[in-house]
């Protein structure tokens, strides 16, 4: 949902409730609820909820105090020092944080809400006004129980351990939420995290207090939402987003904030030029570079979007050990290189390999956390899926988990759905051996695709070679001693396109048999430079390859679009940012308007149409033949296998 109003959270408002968070962790006051109490009765997971549920013996009410829970943990996990064992440190400081930032979103939904009134005049309220107040009152603490939650998680999450299974089949859940009054709300979400940090099977090193506060507070926040239907009074809560100052931290009404937030992963440096041959791959992931860049942060727009020539999602495909890791640590490495030039945020957010849950509902949830941080207008993105066919293959095959079919449904939803948001800023990269186990409806997504197909003439193979034993010459010069070649200069050839006229100087008619035949039957009906030609021919593939759709056709526009934006951005603009990066949206899309004329000089329109329409196509057939091909030659194969055996079979007697 859209946020209209952003209201700043401030560091100096915030300081003024320090006090009053400490305060909480010194000391609070709480009487269990019967239910809780009496929770272990089932036996499950006895010592836990014995702890949870009996910690107060029979008393009624207990006093809890944190600080001093810590106090006592400092001296199991660190008995011989006078320090505070950093984790734990860490874990304090954010629960401070937490609970003096959902104070302020507390004290500002009061005032909002017209609760501060109510509040004052709380003794003489009669039946619907106290109703009203009491409503508030709930809807009041469940926001502060939420900010507080969220803003230890964006604290904590980055410090926690990437695995926290075994953590969580300890945890045993939170056995009450009281959203009764915000004093009450903190005293019992306060009560049970300190008597599982006083557990001694859940804490039994340092790290393991940051990953308890972790599931602590992820538990909470599923507990809150899952009371959301409840709320009422919520308007001045959903309709408006508060942010921290000077910090990517946000509250946007009761979205998980921490889905939406993501660290970039680490990668290997690699410049364009080490990879060898694969000129198609290099020249489209050069354009993506460029196109992402171009996005205007104050709009949270990008100019090529609207020429037409940006791509949120594509695909690269090719046998395997042509090059495709490497070609995604090069569109990276060429980001980031970019980015910090021009101090911009990147975020470099590659698909896991541990998505698909054994859990049912598991990989949706996970996945939808994957997706999440595409939608943040903040940074520039790009996200890889290597091997995407594990993740996304075709639904209808057998044997596909139930995790493979969840996460194509978040897929689908997030790049053309009632959620999918592109700004212009980040973009989804499939990289696949095998693009046609790909689910056809994640195809149909692709709006730029190329082959990655590695090393593919003499000096492909020269370079490829030189890269290797060159390495072996700088450490050990003469080592080598064999010949260069005559009129060649190594690595020459690995330079970059200067536009995708040069790579497709062949695609002037399709190469595939059954495309050839339906093309050329249009084309003694039409000639190629009616629209009728391309009708009659979308109509005919369509009767052959009947998963061929209207998504299509629009794949086939883009594509046209992304040759008609197939210029170079001048090498000054990259060199001095004021000339074009740092200029406002409009002068930017007035600029790159007048490259585009300029870039279309001898060059007709019906050309490149005609020209990505047969790339596009051949594409299409390759990807449906291939399976059926595979197929065959894995047959002949055994076939000549046992031909053989047969043969010195009958020779040996």
């Amino acid at each position: 949902m859209e946020h209209n109003t952003t209201f700043p959270i401030k560091k100096s408002e915030l300081a003024t409730l320090r006090d009053e968070a400490s305060s909480y962790l010194k000391g609070v006051q709480w009487d269990q609820g019967m239910k809780a109490k009496n929770r272990d009765k089932n036996g499950k997971d006895e010592s836990i909820l014995l702890y949870l549920s009996k910690a107060n013996g029979n008393k009624t009410t207990a006093v809890t105090s944190v600080s001093k829970s810590v106090l006592a943990l400092k001296k199991r996990l660190l008995p011989d020092s006078v320090a505070i064992p950093l984790h734990l440190n860490e874990a304090l400081y954010a629960l401070q944080e937490g609970i003096t930032l959902g104070i302020w979103l507390k004290d500002s939904y009061y005032d909002a809400s017209g609760l501060s009134s109510l509040n004052e005049r709380k003794s003489s309220l009669d039946g619907s006004l106290r109703r009203e107040f009491d409503s508030k009152q709930h809807t009041a603490t469940a926001f502060m129980i939420f900010g507080m939650a969220c803003r230890i998680l964006f604290d904590l999450k980055p410090k926690a351990s990437d695995d926290l299974s075994v953590l969580k089949n300890k945890f045993a859940g939170i056995p009450e939420v009281s959203l009764l009054s915000p004093i009450k709300g903190i005293a019992c979400l306060l009560y049970y995290y300190d008597k599982y940090l006083n557990h001694p099977e859940i804490i039994t090193k340092d790290k393991d207090v940051i990953d308890l506060t972790v599931v602590y507070f992820e538990a909470i926040i599923a507990e809150i939402q899952l009371r959301l239907g409840s709320l009422e009074y919520t308007d001045s809560i959903t309709d408006r987003t508060f942010k921290l100052e000077n910090s990517e931290f946000a509250v946007s009404g009761w979205e998980n904030v921490f889905e939406g937030s993501a660290v970039s992963v680490e990668f290997n440096k690699i410049q364009f030029e080490q990879i060898v041959g694969n000129r198609d791959a290099k020249h489209f992931a050069r354009r993506l570079t460029e196109r992402l860049m171009s996005y205007d942060f104050t709009t949270k727009m990008n100019p090529f979007q609207e020429l037409g020539g940006f791509m949120p999602v594509f695909m690269g495909y090719g046998i395997p050990g042509t090059g495709k890791s490497m070609l995604i640590a090069a569109i990276a490495t060429r980001l980031k290189e970019h980015c910090d030039n021009l101090d911009i945020p990147f975020l470099f957010h590659p698909m896991p390999d541990t998505l698909i849950s054994t859990f049912q509902g598991g990989s949706a949830e996970k996945m939808v956390q994957w997706m999440k941080p595409l939608q943040d207008p903040s940074k520039l993105i790009f996200a890889p899926i290597d091997d995407a066919e594990n993740n996304l293959q075709e639904r209808t095959a057998q044997g596909v988990s139930a995790g493979v079919k969840e996460v194509i449904g978040v897929f689908l939803r997030y790049t053309e759905g009632a959620y999918a948001v592109n700004y212009g800023n980040s973009s989804i990269g499939l990289f696949t051996n095998l693009p046609e186990m790909l689910d056809k409806a994640v195809i149909s997504r692709v709006q730029g695709r190329f082959k990655i197909d590695g090393a593919r003439t003499i000096p492909d193979f020269v370079d490829q070679d030189f890269l290797w034993w060159n390495k072996l010459n700088d450490t050990m010069p003469d080592f080598v001693n064999m010949k260069d070649p005559k009129d060649y200069k190594y690595l020459s050839e690995q330079g970059l396109a200067k536009n995708l006229g040069e790579i497709l100087q062949q695609a002037e008619r399709p190469t595939e048999e059954r495309v050839l035949a339906i093309y050329d039957q249009a084309e003694a009906k039409f000639g190629t430079d009616q629209h009728l030609f391309y009708a009659e021919l979308y109509q005919n593939i369509q009767k052959a390859f009947p998963f061929f759709s209207s998504r299509d056709i629009r794949n086939i526009q883009s594509a046209v679009s992304l040759r008609l934006t197939d210029f170079d951005l001048p090498e000054e603009w990259f060199n001095n940012p004021e000339e074009y990066f740092k200029k406002d949206y409009t002068t930017k899309f007035g600029m790159l308007q007048e490259l585009m004329k300029s870039n279309m000089k001898g060059l007709r329109f019906s050309d490149i149409r005609r020209q990505e329409v047969v790339r596009y196509l051949d594409n299409v057939a390759t990807i449906a033949d291939t399976d059926f091909k595979r197929k065959v030659d894995q047959r002949i194969n055994d076939m000549n296998i046992q031909l053989e055996a047969r043969k010195q079979f009958e020779q040996g007697e």
